[in-house]
């Protein structure tokens, strides 16, 4: 049974044996990436890269269901990174554009 299921695995269209498989998995790099960048204070974060994360998480992860063969690796890995790139931008314009300077405040006193 296990042996049926790897088998197709191996050799469905977008499988191991083919860039389709590799080029996401490789690509779950840049989502951990931006996980681990969770940790950095807001300003230290990029607009314009988080822009690009975020942009080509959402233009690919639609991409990767109408495309043949259908690849669900992709289409995963353009969902993490979608979501990681919204989440930084989020803190981002939440430190530039909502916070209201209570943190200012303590810090002088």
């Amino acid at each position: 049974m296990a042996a049926a299921k790897f088998q197709a695995l191996w050799n469905h269209p977008a499988g191991p044996k083919t860039i389709h498989f590799w080029a996401p998995t490789f690509k779950w790099v840049i989502s951990i990436a931006n996980v681990a960048d969770f940790s950095k204070p807001p300003e230290m974060i990029s607009y314009p890269h988080q822009m690009v994360v975020a942009c080509t998480g959402i233009i690919w992860s639609r991409y990767s269901l109408v495309i043949t063969p259908r690849n669900l690796n992709l289409f995963c890995v353009n969902i993490g990174m979608a979501s990681t790139g919204i989440y930084q931008l989020s803190r981002k314009v939440r430190e530039d554009y909502l916070s209201d300077g209570k943190e200012e405040q303590v810090e002088e006193q």
